[in-house]
């Protein structure tokens, strides 16, 4: 008689409690070995690959693309072979095994689909970027696992998961499109290039030849009208109505948030149910700089100065134990904001780092995070963090302070104004600055001297 076993959806090294079905690599009655690739993943940080853990026939696949399935959840049922290679169960793989279990046992149903999240654009040069971009800062948990991504060849087509991910995403068919990466691989410029160029939609019929113009057409494909009903906010009765059924995504209907911005929810949530947010806020003025400054580097600069002169707000703060951890070393998170939500990476040891230094490490992070090539061990353990949100818009804000952390500096919209000086007034530059603290760990005085030894670095000339 053949065993059946159940394969749980594993942690995958995040530490988060679900992510989301990308590609499966396999369909039902398939037959794969141990170790070949099942599905890709969505998680906080990465697509990540998941290998079989066992050999033998699928009998089920617990989700279709876009569905959130939760840690520790039947991702999938197997017919194990005996005649084909098994890992021992007392073997550790890093995967949590359901044991066998009948035919007709029944499975969790999934959570509604949805389009799933995908990767971020490709890392680009560093001239070629758009400026720092910033906004209200979270922080992803995640272990220090990192996921090797490699090309997998599914259908012909060879691509790494994330590349596959973004194929989904702008409605490309990846067997369509030119492949120039090594070994013959669709890299995710191909991806993006096909994509401007309308030359890979996915589920496009292909070109037709020159003698399909005089093929005789379809009578119901010529003569189906079109509908083009006025849109209009009120039914004929009069009443307000929806647009689309409650089961059919669209804008405007309700979605599962994934991946990144699912986790960013639940850290922001924690963190208001925690933390005794106080914000002070203040003009630097920067009216003396020379030419050539660099604003990232000028104010993460201007936070060493401050941590160092103020180190209870470059600390820890353990609000079950009362405890307080000051640091020696400043470690900065730096808000990156994508179109799947907020990373901080942790820009380390900003205290021995020169302007040129910030510069290249803040241009790599940013970098890694575009591609999805970031470590998990990056995105944790700052000591305080920095939010450039002026680079968009806006001069104040409240930016939330995530525990463990005691503080975080939000940076405004640079704007001139008018200053008094001996005989008159002048016009001077200046760059709104947003100190929000953990009033349990830190005290008004110290955020405002904290506040103010930025504001006199920020003031001098280079």
């Amino acid at each position: 008689m053949s065993q059946t076993k159940n394969f749980n959806l594993p942690d995958l090294g995040e530490g988060l409690p679900d992510a989301t079905i990308v590609e499966w690599f396999v369909k039902e009655g398939d037959v794969i070995k141990l170790d070949e690739p099942l599905v890709s993943m969505e998680t906080a940080k990465a697509v990540v690959e998941v290998p079989s853990p066992f050999s033998g026939k699928v009998l089920k696949l617990s989700g279709a693309a876009g569905d959130i399935i939760p840690t520790g959840s039947v991702l999938a049922s197997f017919e194990l072979d005996p005649n084909l290679p098994q890992r021992a169960d007392g073997q550790d793989t890093g995967h949590s095994h359901g044991h066998a279990a009948p035919a007709a046992a029944p499975t969790p149903p999934p959570l509604p689909a949805a389009a799933a999240p995908v990767a971020t654009e490709e890392a680009k040069p560093a001239a070629a970027e758009r400026d720092d971009a910033g906004t209200v800062v979270g922080a992803m948990q995640s272990s220090n696992a990192v996921h090797a991504e490699q090309a997998l060849a599914v259908g012909g087509v060879k691509a790494v998961p994330a590349v596959r991910a973004m194929a989904r995403k702008l409605g490309v068919d990846l067997s369509r499109v030119a492949a120039t990466g090594t070994a013959g691989a669709v890299t995710m410029a191909d991806v993006k290039q096909a994509a401007a160029n309308g030359t890979a939609k996915l589920g496009a019929a292909p070109a037709p030849v020159a003698a399909a113009a005089y093929a005789a057409p379809a009578p119901a494909q010529v003569s189906a009208p079109v509908q083009s009903e006025a849109r209009t906010p009120l039914s004929a009765a009069g009443k307000p109505m929806r647009t689309q059924p409650p089961g059919v995504v669209a804008k405007g209907q309700p979605e599962p948030l994934k991946g990144v911005r699912r986790n960013m929810a639940r850290v922001m949530a924690d963190a208001h149910s925690k933390v005794v947010p106080t914000t002070l806020n203040d003009d630097a003025d920067i009216h003396a700089w020379l030419p050539g400054n660099d604003v990232t580097a000028r104010l993460v600069r201007s936070i060493v100065v401050a941590a160092q002169k103020v180190p209870a707000m470059n600390a820890w703060f353990d609000g079950e134990a009362l405890t307080r951890t000051l640091h020696a070393q400043v470690d900065i998170g730096i808000a990156v904001d994508t179109d799947d939500g907020l990373f901080v990476p942790a820009l380390r040891n900003a205290d021995m780092l020169d302007a040129r230094g910030i510069r290249e490490g803040v241009n790599r992070l940013r970098e890694q995070v575009e591609s999805r090539s970031i470590a998990a061990s990056e995105l944790s353990g700052y000591t305080i963090s920095l939010s450039n949100f002026g680079m968009f818009a806006g001069r104040y804000a409240t930016p939330v302070v995530v525990p463990p952390c005691v503080a975080i500096v939000g940076a405004g919209r640079a704007r001139h104004q008018m200053t008094p000086v001996m005989g008159g007034v002048e016009a001077h530059k200046v760059i709104p600055l947003s100190v929000t603290f953990d009033h349990r760990a830190a005290t008004g005085g110290e955020a405002a001297r904290f506040l103010r030894a930025m504001m006199d670095d920020l003031a001098l000339a280079s």
